[in-house]
């Protein structure tokens, strides 16, 4: 990092954890293990939005609730420090901007926000959403039009945010980038690190690049984070 010009942070759901907010694979914790990923495909929200938010309220309300852990704020640190020039992340909980990093590139969307779905194509804040579900209303409607509100997130079938595309041209113009709690299973993000030669990875379970990476650290993205910036301090 300390010779790297341009350094690319790339992070999923093993970021959040320690923030309470569960990620989607661990066995026996993952939120797939207790939702059927059905619900959150396009079709799914289609055919029965109220089944997508009834399933998902828990993870909603997680991720509504939770802020930045000692992760988040390393890398806003790094960056304060120019080691890290941008993080493209698959979460859509926000948390990044909260610990403060400013160049964030979510690909995946977030829950700032809900639009009209078919309709009017109407915007709200995501509490205009969570107001009308504690009202009892399932699905959330728009009030121009009464078709669904549908939270600003990707669902599997849906096109990638339009903050992918800029995330595709801080990847390329990266001499290293670093993988931080991602387990790379989900494309096309899972491409992106083939197209950086310098690649670090940070992750609780090997991913199917580890064999790429120059560095492989199998640890918790909180506590190795904690540890990067401490050997910085001492090199300093």
């Amino acid at each position: 990092m300390e010779n790297s010009r341009h350094a690319v942070v790339l992070t999923g759901a093993g970021v959040s954890t320690d923030s309470g907010i569960p990620d989607f694979r661990s066995p026996g914790e993952g939120f797939w293990t207790r939702v059927n990923p059905i619900y959150f495909t396009l079709h799914g929200f289609k055919k029965n939005p109220a089944e997508f938010y009834r399933f998902g309220m828990d993870l909603f309300q997680d991720v509504l609730n939770a802020s930045p852990n000692q992760a988040h704020l390393a890398l806003a640190e790094l960056e304060r420090r120019g080691l890290v020039h941008s993080i493209v992340t698959q979460n859509i909980d926000g948390l990044h901007q909260k610990a403060g990093s400013e160049r964030v590139y979510e690909v995946h969307g977030n829950m700032r926000g809900a639009c009209c779905f078919r309709g009017c194509a109407r915007r709200v804040p995501i509490e205009e959403v969570v107001t009308l579900i504690l009202e009892g209303q399932l699905p959330p409607l728009c009030s121009d039009c009464g078709n669904p509100l549908k939270p600003d997130v990707v669902l599997f079938g849906e096109s990638m945010a339009p903050d992918f595309n800029e995330a595709l041209n801080e990847v390329r113009t990266a001499d290293l980038i670093l993988v931080i709690g991602a387990s790379m299973r989900v494309a096309p993000v899972n491409m992106l690190p083939r197209m950086v030669e310098n690649l670090v990875i940070i992750n609780r379970e090997r991913t199917m690049h580890d064999r790429k990476a120059r560095v492989v650290i199998h640890g918790g993205a909180s506590e190795v984070t904690r540890l990067i910036i401490e050997e910085l301090d001492r090199r300093a």
